[in-house]
């Protein structure tokens, strides 16, 4: 856990830098930046399935009356989703920040590429087809 708090230090953005400082650490700092930043759009992902699936789930049955359970089935595959997102977050940029650190490289896994993909358009058919029927 201690690496996940400890302060990676970077280079330092003086005049030397300006005139062709090193440009090894320059490219480091921007990787562990744009790593960061794809943390993030996972952890937005994520919440962003959260605010679905409370949408589906709740508000939307609330609104339509009726049977309520098909938005109940669709609330929580959209927050597993969420909670899929956020977890496989963390964990990739565990990996990455570690493959950065060696000056390597982790392909992101094509299986969870291909799940996810598989998973949110079945969600989508869903949530299209109740939409129709009801």
């Amino acid at each position: 856990m201690e690496s996940l708090t400890k302060a990676h230090p970077g280079p330092r953005l003086d005049s030397g830098m300006a005139r062709g400082g090193d440009e090894r650490d320059e490219g480091l700092r921007r990787t562990w930046l744009a790593s960061e930043r794809t943390y993030l759009a996972w952890l937005r992902t994520g919440f962003a399935a959260f605010a679905v699936s409370l949408g589906v789930g709740k508000v939307v049955p609330a609104l339509t009356g009726g049977a309520q359970w098909p938005y109940a089935v669709l609330g929580v595959a959209f927050a597993l989703i969420g909670v899929g997102l956020v977890g496989y977050g963390a964990l990739r940029q565990t990996l990455v920040g570690r493959a950065i650190g060696r000056g390597e490289y982790v392909e992101l896994d094509e299986r969870v590429v291909v799940g996810l993909a598989a998973a949110m358009i079945l969600l989508g058919i869903a949530l299209a087809v109740l939409v129709v029927l009801r």
